[in-house]
């Protein structure tokens, strides 16, 4: 089963179709660290990420991590951690995942550029929430209604394909 994400305001799951949003600039295929465009491929999906105090535990077959207050995700290149989960430090660069602004309430890895990274070539590729559909810095995001019908759906086998 895929996901498909076939322009910039559409993600499609068997009969299912979500309004999204995508990167600022849109998708490439030469993604680079901070281009604000997501990437086009087929990748794998990771663990299901959430915040417990807004949802005790979304009905999926993912495995599901609650995120704590001193959990990154490190888009530093400079760090041997880069495009991973870490616990925040001032060391480098990362990306929060306990935020105020309710987009990583629910969240999914991308596992783009994650096995053996190349470093600049993009980090913290996300699927998020999103309240009013404005673009992303590369991720995809939908609405909390859309996401939670969508975890039902998916599995670890799952992939997205950004065309």
């Amino acid at each position: 089963m895929n996901i498909i994400v076939k322009n910039k305001n559409t993600l499609i799951l068997d009969d299912f179709e979500f309004k999204c949003c995508i990167g600022k600039y849109g998708f490439t295929k030469k993604k680079i660290e901070g281009d604000k465009k997501t990437p086009r491929g087929l990748f794998g999906l990771g663990n299901l990420f959430f915040r417990k105090e807004m949802y005790n535990s979304p009905k999926t077959k993912l495995k599901k991590i609650m995120i704590k207050k001193n959990m990154g995700w490190c888009d530093d290149p400079k760090s041997q951690k880069y495009n991973s989960l870490i616990k925040i430090s001032k060391k480098f660069n990362h990306e929060k995942m306990f935020r105020n602004d309710g987009k990583y309430n629910l969240l999914i890895p991308i596992k783009y550029n994650m096995k053996n990274p190349v470093k600049g070539k993009g980090s913290a590729i996300f699927l998020h929430l999103t309240k009013d559909y404005k673009s992303t810095n590369g991720c995809i995001a939908l609405k909390k209604k859309d996401f939670l019908i969508l975890l039902k759906l998916i599995d670890q086998k799952t992939k997205i394909k950004i065309i």
